[in-house]
């Protein structure tokens, strides 16, 4: 058994929640059962929800687009439908889920109305991640919610998720949605003000760690159990969450929520613990489609395109020559030039038959010979890595 860490870790210079949250242009904030809902009535509390969608509406206002994951369902349903204080079986916690997401989504609509926002919801499981199609979906359904200037509330499809499924707590769904929508930072509101050398609540000698730039053995040493009556989360999902949200280039921070207006107060100086990863979002991402995905197929393209490719911009089917391989939306593919050489590696928003359907044609003309409205960018240049 690793023995308890009483000394913090070196960590990077201290770092100010405003400047970094000021500069975010995309946000995840995950909100924890104990911080939403009363244990004893199942009931949301209404005040400091009223009080966390004046935060949102100050986010917004000055140009973020915020997402936020909420857990909540489960124990606001469970006192509608007179289910045990205690553990619930799966059926008991799906059953409870299904009406309390209703509640929750109407308390969330209600407040954040105020503000003149619109609220979209999703729910999602772990295959929704994890397969390409279904991603490529949800984060498609989530930018275009983000664009249209609505705020998407997700939570686990506790409904039908099964064990092999589930997330298991929402830290880890709410690092999942930050790195598959490419945002810059992770809230998640808990019930602790942060990561400590041991448990706080337990030892006096516990040293609060204000920042982390790498997850070490030492690290995870430190991570406790959850203690929170109504959720499932603990430290040790935190810092899983973390490991997700830094290798896809995302901030976190894990910070004490129960007080009104917890964002103003994480800009205020608030004690909290952030997770500080080496690349921004955009550039993780490229560098995992360039190195860590096998090309399932290629394009090759025309000395126009190539050009246009150096340039920064998306790759467009009237610039492609040919398609080699057999691949699907969402697949990985190689961008090659003339001579047959590899300019980028992307994620292809079209099948390989269809990119030879529409290969040398215009974007206007894609209804017309696929019989659908597909995107103008074969390859957008977001899901393009340069070589």
């Amino acid at each position: 058994m690793t023995s308890p860490v009483t000394s913090p870790p070196t960590t990077s210079t201290p770092v100010s929640s405003a400047d970094i949250l000021g500069n975010c242009k995309r946000i995840v904030i995950k909100i924890g059962s104990s911080l939403l809902v009363d244990p004893e009535t199942g009931r949301v509390h209404g005040e400091w929800l009223k009080a966390f969608a004046e935060d949102v509406a100050r986010c917004r206002a000055r140009g973020q687009e915020v997402t936020i994951v909420s857990s909540g369902a489960i124990a606001i349903g469970r006192r509608h439908l007179n289910l045990s204080t205690g553990f619930l079986r799966l059926e008991e916690s799906q059953a409870a889920a299904a009406t309390g997401m209703l509640r929750l989504a109407h308390a969330y609509e209600e407040a954040l109305a105020r503000h003149d926002v619109t609220l979209g919801q999703i729910l999602l499981t772990l295959d929704d991640t994890e397969s390409r199609r279904r991603f490529l979906n949800a984060r498609s359904t989530l930018n275009t919610l983000l664009k249209a200037g609505a705020v998407p509330l997700i939570n686990e499809n506790d409904t039908v998720a099964t064990d092999e499924i589930r997330f298991g707590d929402n830290d880890r769904l709410a690092a999942r949605v930050a790195a598959m929508i490419s945002a810059d930072a992770l809230i998640l509101l808990s019930d602790i003000d942060g990561l400590y050398t041991t448990d706080p609540a337990s030892n006096a000698d516990a040293v609060h760690v204000p920042v982390v730039d790498e997850i070490t053995p030492e690290i995870d040493a430190m991570a406790g159990k959850a203690i929170s009556s109504v959720g499932t989360g603990g430290m040790v999902t935190k810092l899983a969450a973390a490991r997700v949200t830094m290798s896809a280039g995302c901030r976190m921070v894990i910070t004490k929520g129960y007080d009104d207006h917890p964002i103003r107060l994480l800009e205020g100086g608030a004690r909290c613990t952030w997770f500080m990863p080496t690349n921004s979002p955009r550039a993780a991402r490229k560098e995992w489609i360039a190195g860590s995905l096998k090309p399932l197929g290629s394009i090759t393209i025309d000395a126009g395109a190539e050009k246009a490719l150096a340039s920064g911009n998306s790759m467009l089917p009237a610039g492609i020559v040919s398609v080699d391989g057999t691949f699907d939306r969402g697949d990985p593919i190689v961008v090659k030039g003339i001579s047959d050489h590899e300019l980028a590696r992307g994620i292809s928003a079209y099948s390989s038959a269809d990119i030879d359907l529409i290969k040398g044609h215009k974007t206007s003309e894609i209804e017309a010979l696929l019989g659908y409205r597909g995107r103008d960018e074969v390859i957008h240049r977001d899901d393009l890595a340069i070589l």
